[in-house]
């Protein structure tokens, strides 16, 4: 694990759990979701490059998906 990936894994948990907070309290499903996932997938990416990527995927998903 890099550096990279070590400060990587920390922005995306800490949008996470605003996320997941969020959603929990508004009750609503798709950030808590994208908050729970965010928080929990950068211990299984290896690459760099797709970490940055799902993170930034799943921390704009919220805007674009509303149920």
């Amino acid at each position: 694990m890099t550096t990279a990936q070590l400060l990587l894994g920390v922005l995306f948990s800490s949008i996470g759990l605003g996320y997941f907070l969020y959603g929990k309290k508004q009750k609503a499903l798709v950030p808590w979701i994208c908050g729970l996932v965010l928080m929990i997938f950068p211990y299984f990416i290896e690459s760099t490059g797709l970490l940055t990527t799902i993170g930034i995927l799943l921390s704009i998903a919220p805007y674009f998906i509303r149920l």
